[in-house]
């Protein structure tokens, strides 16, 4: 797993041809807000973000994010091990990205 500030995550995201937004929140969450673009997987339906995340193309690169950084991390690191090589954590999570507003 690789844990990025919000700066570091940003520019990386807008220049990687193979990014994918994963808002790993869950769905009452999303509705308050979100990043345009984003995927959905609910990492709290342990179930679901499992069946979700074998749906997903692991030779891209996936930019994950939560409410404050936990929950994206703990995707990060069972995306890893379920076989993802590229699983960026966005330090600070969606909290702290909406007060910077850089996407």
């Amino acid at each position: 797993m690789n844990d990025l500030t919000q700066r570091a995550w940003t520019q990386q995201l807008s220049s990687d041809p193979d990014a994918i937004l994963l808002d790993v929140r869950t769905l009452e969450e999303v509705q308050q807000g979100h990043i345009p673009g984003a995927k959905h997987l609910d990492i709290m339906n342990a179930g679901a973000f499992m069946e979700g995340a074998k749906d997903l193309d692991k030779t891209k690169s996936y930019y994950v994010y939560c409410r404050s950084g936990g929950r994206s991390g703990q995707a990060c690191m069972i995306m890893n091990s379920i076989g993802f090589e590229k699983a960026y954590n966005l330090m600070g999570g969606f909290m702290e990205w909406q007060g910077e507003k850089t996407i």
